[in-house]
């Protein structure tokens, strides 16, 4: 059995709902394990154990969350040189942009020798005042499905061994 590792990290809940509608997407597969944990309760040994993975974080101050930085800061040098080839995708939540975080994962991607396999999937809240951004988040459905695709997708192309 295959096993898709997704990393999440969300304050305001936006990332989360994107990261299990991934999740949930990817349990429609069958053959493939999906395990969804937070930044900070993800290790070296459950990166090593997986054969591909979704990293979902927030954009914060234009940069990804700092408690993902944390996960890619204690997890980074233990896999290295250990992932290589293994297929990855990105989730943003962001307020109006989200692309320098989508940048600053996949050149830690790079890093690992991760293969990305779709395009970073940034979802815009539209938060722009300190009350807005940090306030709770709800995804749009049509958003969320869009989530659901990604990990469905992923976890479609391990269980046939395309990645």
């Amino acid at each position: 059995m295959r096993t898709l590792l997704i990393v999440v990290h969300s304050l305001t809940g936006g990332t989360r709902q994107m990261a299990e509608a991934a999740a949930r997407g990817a349990a429609t597969e069958a053959g493939v394990r999906t395990r969804l944990l937070s930044a900070v309760d993800t290790h070296p040994a459950d990166v090593l154990a997986a054969d591909g993975y979704i990293f979902a974080t927030p954009e914060n101050l234009a940069a990804i969350a700092g408690l993902m930085k944390d996960f890619f800061d204690r997890c980074y040098y233990p896999a290295l040189d250990q992932l290589n080839g293994r297929p990855y995708a990105t989730l943003v939540c962001a307020g109006t942009d989200g692309t320098n975080a989508a940048r600053q994962i996949a050149r830690i991607a790079t890093g690992w020798r991760l293969r990305p396999v779709a395009d970073p999937l940034i979802i815009l809240t539209g938060a722009q005042t300190a009350e807005a951004i940090q306030a709770p988040k709800t995804i749009p459905p049509e958003a969320l499905s869009r989530c659901e695709d990604s990990g469905a997708a992923l976890a479609t192309g391990l269980a046939l061994g395309i990645f």
